[in-house]
């Protein structure tokens, strides 16, 4: 417990200190934040927000993780590894934005592609590690089914959705950060239940350094954390989850990461069969903005709903479990 929360306060107070130091050199660089024609209009004053972000976080979860997981085989280190891979990934994508100035990054095929090597590292590494293996808990029958072959291809699957859904939240200042902070608290009260002590240092880690970027990332935010960190963030929760065995769990306490993403897959696919949409924009966040929700009563909706979510999840997951 001691290591947890010096995890928290160190990673809390070295994000803030590289925050300070690092915003106003994005700021000089003029690498700003480009703003898609077709958002919300509201969202044309936020072009030249400082972005790459996610840097900030992430470079103050590689100095504390490394001080305190020492192990460079422990399940933090891991998760680690998992952060800064996706987080390559997404820093990747920023860069080609500022390159081709329109917000237009890795293709989508090239963005797949990537993600789909990530992911099938952090799979493969898992199927062949005795202590994770191919096995993953089932709340509703309150045990482990282990499906073998499959493993591989779920796991992947599991990933690319994942990352993909924390991406999508990443719309609104402050959303991204603020529902995370709430999984990662949900993931770190789980995996020091079950006696994963590294993993749940990891997580306060993680909850630290985003505490203190949501004081620069919350309405007005001075810096978006970008693809960077939203694809970092998803990685690293798609990983803890992994090694728990409970990837499952992440459609429970990542509801609203699934209502963002389901949002866009129906708002695609009534569009192209119907003509027609649904929603009067997707992700659903800016729905919500065109409804006239202001941007901070959204995210304090949606963390109200992840913390019932997570409350949800403790009594599915937070049992006896032997796994």
């Amino acid at each position: 417990m001691t290591l947890i929360i010096l995890g928290i306060l160190s990673s809390f107070f070295i994000t803030f200190l590289i925050g300070k130091l690092f915003i106003p050199i994005i700021r000089t660089l003029n690498l700003g934040q480009n703003i898609r024609d077709e958002g919300p209009e509201s969202h044309l004053k936020k072009a030249g927000t400082p972005t790459f972000g996610g840097i900030i976080f992430i470079l103050s979860s590689i100095v504390v993780t490394l001080v305190l997981c020492k192990e460079y085989k422990s399940e933090g280190m891991i998760s680690l590894y998992a952060l800064v891979t996706f987080g390559l990934v997404g820093l990747t994508d920023d860069i080609l934005k500022k390159l081709h100035k329109h917000n237009e990054g890795l293709t989508p095929i090239q963005k797949m592609f990537l993600l789909l090597i990530a992911s099938w590292i952090f799979a493969f590494y898992a199927y062949n590690t005795p202590s994770i293996g191919s096995s993953i808990y089932v709340p509703i029958i309150n045990t482990a089914v282990d499906i073998k072959l499959m493993y591989i291809p779920f796991i992947i699957f599991y990933y690319i959705c994942t990352t993909n859904a924390v991406n999508l939240t990443d719309g609104l200042d402050g959303l991204c950060s603020t529902i995370t902070i709430i999984v990662m608290i949900f993931l770190l009260i789980l995996s020091f239940s079950l006696k994963h002590y590294s993993l749940s240092v990891f997580c306060g880690i993680i909850v630290g350094c985003l505490l203190a970027f949501l004081i620069f990332n919350v309405f007005p935010a001075k810096i978006i954390m970008g693809d960077t960190g939203s694809l970092a963030l998803g990685g690293a929760i798609a990983t803890v989850a992994m090694i728990l065995k409970t990837p499952l769990v992440i459609i429970i306490i990542g509801g609203i990461y699934v209502v963002e993403t389901l949002s866009v897959v129906i708002q695609v696919a009534s569009f192209k069969l119907y003509g027609k949409r649904v929603f009067k924009m997707a992700p659903i966040h800016h729905s919500f903005e065109l409804s006239g929700f202001h941007e901070t009563t959204i995210v304090a909706m949606f963390s109200i709903v992840t913390v019932i979510l997570c409350l949800v999840a403790f009594l599915l997951f937070l049992v006896p479990i032997s796994i």
